[in-house]
């Protein structure tokens, strides 16, 4: 009996299926794409209890959160979210016990743990709830750490290009029978369409982003910094602030690890000094890569996806799996094979608009730096074709933060239509009030039309309105496209050219919803 009161009342229930236990946990904010990683995670744990996985559970370190009987296996897990997406319907298909709404009842005394998003606020009534019963409760960040202690963890950091590059590096070590767990802010054709994979062996991939300093709870063996960029300055406030915050990840990178750095990125060179200090004094070694050298060469004609960033993304994974003694041709051949991930360059369908056949993609691109990256790879792939970028801004702090950048992001369309911007949940209140921010889309549309007078480029302020706004400006003809953008290939005749033509669904918010309705 002494035994008995030493385990909580959960552990000992007479219910069957909570003996088969070894916890429950419980996601708020379960629909992001880095929250739903973690929870396929712990759903497939459960799978994996049938499988000869004894150096696995050696690696779970959410085992003694609480005291529970040692016959325990399984978790249970559950989640919210404020609404329903295509992404908490597969998390239920999955076995996740998806609630929608932040109700203090979706918490219960015999949960092991809460883990909560970022973008969950202290006055979240269920975090609320779970302290005063004090439940243990990590942060996203927090949760993954304890997972990069476990496993020998490959992070893959830098402004843009994080989910490409990871994704790179979990195919290449799947395919070199490396057998690793993947963590990434993306979905791959490759996984299933999941955007997580757990493997036997003991290595973790893990897309390492440095939003709210998330990547500096992060212990990895090998670490990517794909580039240093002004991004995220709600939280940096500066490139400089940016930088030091990168350079406190790679101080992060374990003895005798190994470091792998863009050579072509300014920003990240500009720390050349202090990071050959870091590397000195914690024995990492440091491989910097260029797209200017053979290797780059032979991967841009291995790689399916267009973009010289991508080029730039495949040249990372291409030397952080060297440095680990996969051979080349090995690597290529993943990419070679790679079909891109979801909101990355995404062919979704098409859709007839007055007469013309428009083919239709999605894009996470959402900085300008990524947008103009994005439409020049659009250009390179379809020279000929008519660009209609719609873009939906991305947070009201950045599109204030980078008002001016925005302005010449969108050259390399014909012609540009913009959303009203798409409002972070926890990054674009202040004291319960909307940011008084200057910047709005109609301002940048302003901006841009009397910077780039010849440019198309349009507001539109009801997005249910797309199609009928495309209609408008499909049917009248666009401007002659400025020489630096001409094709050096003979041109198709004008007829040809209005019977199809591109539309660019760009952007991180819900803009994804309005490209369903628009191939339907």
């Amino acid at each position: 009996m002494r035994m008995e009161k030493s385990i909580p009342l959960e552990a000992v229930r007479s219910s069957k299926k909570r003996r088969l236990l070894t916890g429950q946990v419980h996601f708020i904010g379960i629909g992001g794409i880095g929250m739903s990683a973690l929870a396929r995670y712990f759903l497939a744990l459960n799978r994996a209890e049938g499988l000869a996985l004894s150096a696995a559970r050696q690696r779970r370190p959410f085992d003694k959160l609480r005291a529970r009987p040692k016959m325990a296996s399984n978790w249970l897990v559950s989640g919210s979210d404020t609404m329903a997406s295509p992404l908490t319907q597969k998390l239920a298909k999955e076995g996740v016990n998806v609630k929608i709404g932040h109700l203090k009842g979706h918490v219960t005394p015999d949960l092991d743990l809460v883990v909560y998003s970022q973008a969950i606020t202290p006055d979240n009534p269920e975090l609320r709830e779970a302290k005063r019963l004090h439940i243990p409760c990590r942060s996203y960040p927090e949760a993954v750490g304890r997972l990069t202690e476990k496993y020998r963890t490959i992070a893959v950091a830098g402004s843009h290009g994080k989910s490409t590059t990871a994704a790179l590096i979990g195919l290449i070590l799947k395919k070199a029978s490396f057998d690793p767990t993947i963590i990434i802010g993306t979905e791959l054709k490759e996984l299933d369409g999941k955007n997580f994979r757990l493997g036997r062996g003991k290595y973790l991939v893990l897309e390492a982003d440095e939003f709210g300093r998330a990547f500096h709870h992060y212990s990895p063996a090998f670490a990517i910094v794909t580039n240093v960029d002004r991004e995220h300055l709600d939280v940096y406030q500066s490139l400089a602030g940016v930088q030091k915050g990168f350079l406190e990840f790679i101080g992060k990178i374990k003895t005798g690890g190994v470091a792998v750095l863009n050579k072509d990125n300014e920003p990240l060179v500009a720390l050349e000094s202090k990071i050959a200090a870091i590397a000195r004094h914690n024995n990492i070694k440091v491989i910097w890569y260029s797209l200017y050298g053979s290797v780059a060469k032979k991967i841009k004609r291995a790689l399916k996806i267009p973009g010289i960033h991508n080029v730039s993304n495949a040249l990372a994974a291409y030397r952080l799996a060297a440095a680990m003694k996969i051979p080349g041709p090995k690597i290529l051949s993943v990419f070679r094979s790679y079909r891109g991930s979801s909101r990355r360059f995404e062919y979704r369908g098409t859709c007839q608009v007055s007469g013309i056949k428009c083919q239709v993609y999605d894009d996470y691109a959402h900085h300008p730096t990524e947008i103009k990256a994005t439409l020049q790879a659009f250009r390179e792939k379809y020279p000929d074709s008519k660009i209609v970028c719609v873009f939906q801004p991305h947070q009201a702090k950045r599109l204030e933060a980078l008002f001016k950048e925005f302005q010449t992001a969108f050259d390399g369309a014909d012609t540009t239509l913009v959303l009203p911007i798409y409002k972070v949940a926890g990054r674009d209140k202040v004291k319960g009030q909307m940011s008084n921010v200057k910047c709005s889309s109609e301002a940048l549309v302003r901006a841009i039309q009397k910077l780039r007078p010849a440019r198309r480029v349009f507001y539109l302020k009801n997005p249910k309105h797309l199609k009928s706004a495309l209609t408008m400006l499909l049917s009248s003809p666009p401007p002659p496209r400025p020489p630096r953008q001409l094709s050096s290939r003979p041109r198709k005749s004008a007829s040809r050219q209005r019977q199809s033509a591109l539309v660019v669904m760009m952007g991180a918010g819900d803009i994804v919803n309005y490209t369903d309705s628009l191939i339907k």
